[in-house]
């Protein structure tokens, strides 16, 4: 399969996605025949994927897919690869997915095997469904995707790694695989810096942010730095359309309730509007319904501290005029050069 054909093919992959997500139709006939031929099977991967992960509801794949779908064109991914050498030797790169969000894993496999490698998955059970519907259409347009993706229960003869986990797995990943090329991820979360000039939007696009996917991404935000307290108000006002969707998730609102009884009995400070608590604290990461917030008087000294903790920090969303920030409600909708920990995948498949 040449460097153009791999293009086409996650370029379809993409219109595929699309279709899905928004019944989009395209333009050529015989791919809206075989969309439609296939979309039986694609909703039932999808509903299959609903059911063993309880997390994974119906809107939020839609949403994962539609954003993929929106990412893979061929324009898209020709400028992405421009610079990717097209006649390297072909590498067995195991790839160990996370499974904590709809297709957390598919930026790898792509970056993988579009360069014209070959990823061997170690897939998470709470997201193989849907990584298993991208394998077997994908090898409706090339048989040698058949070979060029493989499912594995442990990884055997590869040339490299790529693996996604806990801060204490990661420990055993690193130790594991210190003899091969690796990226080894950790934990993530993302923040927001508020100066208190923001609209009424941006603060219903923060919504997106704080609880797209449950907030159970390294992209969703979990820390707010406010200039003062009273912002919390409007904040409350400009997200409570989530409300109904988070209190009626039995696994969310398990954990809303939950902390709130701990924080109760540690008679600790905190604010409940009903599906969120919003608790003053220094830590980044916050348990799933809960956000952290703190106030600040300087905002120098504000990136100074993040700087200390950058390698905790996946995005840092705001208004003010900060390097690498990204706009309210875009955090999970991430582009192709959007890598994971900041680490250029493309450059380290090059490198092997």
């Amino acid at each position: 399969m040449t460097f153009e054909e791999r293009i086409s093919a996650f370029a379809e992959l993409g219109q595929f996605f699309l279709f899905l997500s928004q019944n989009k139709t395209p333009k050529n006939d015989s791919l809206t025949a075989k969309f439609n031929y296939w979309k039986e099977d694609a909703d039932n991967l999808i509903q299959s994927a609903e059911y063993a992960n309880n997390w994974f509801t119906k809107e939020n794949i839609y949403f994962a897919l539609e954003n993929w779908g929106n990412a893979l064109t061929v324009d898209h991914l020709k400028t992405w690869l421009e610079n990717y050498p097209k006649n390297l030797t072909s590498k067995n790169v195991g790839i160990i997915m996370a499974g904590n969000l709809p297709l957390v894993g598919f930026h790898d496999l792509l970056a993988v095997v579009i360069t014209g490698n070959n990823a061997l998955i170690k897939p998470s059970s709470k997201d193989e469904k849907l990584l298993f519907l991208v394998k077997k259409y994908l090898e409706t347009i090339h048989d040698d995707f058949i070979n060029s993706i493989k499912f594995v229960e442990k990884l055997e003869n590869f040339d490299a790694v790529i693996a996604t986990g806990s801060n204490n797995t990661s420990r055993y990943f690193e130790q594991y695989f210190s003899t091969v090329p690796n990226i080894i991820r950790k934990n993530r979360t993302s923040i927001a810096i508020l100066d208190g000039n923001e609209t009424e939007k941006d603060l219903e696009n923060l919504g997106e942010d704080l609880f797209r996917y449950f907030g159970l991404g390294c992209r969703n935000v979990t820390k707010l730095y406010l200039k003062e307290e009273n912002q919390l108000q409007l904040i409350i006002q400009a997200i409570f359309k989530w409300g109904e969707t988070l209190v009626n998730h039995t696994k969310y609102a398990n954990n809303y309730d939950y902390n709130r009884a701990i924080y109760l009995l540690s008679k600790d400070l905190f604010f409940d509007n009903n599906f969120v608590l919003i608790k003053k604290e220094t830590s980044l990461h916050s348990p799933i319904a809960v956000i952290h917030y703190e106030i600040y008087d300087n905002l120098e000294n504000v990136l100074d501290d993040l700087k200390t903790q950058k390698d905790e920090i996946q995005c840092l969303v705001t208004n003010l005029e900060i390097d690498e920030k990204i706009n309210f409600g875009e955090t999970q909708k991430p582009t192709l050069t959007d890598y994971a920990d900041g680490i250029d995948t493309l450059q380290f498949l090059k490198e092997l």
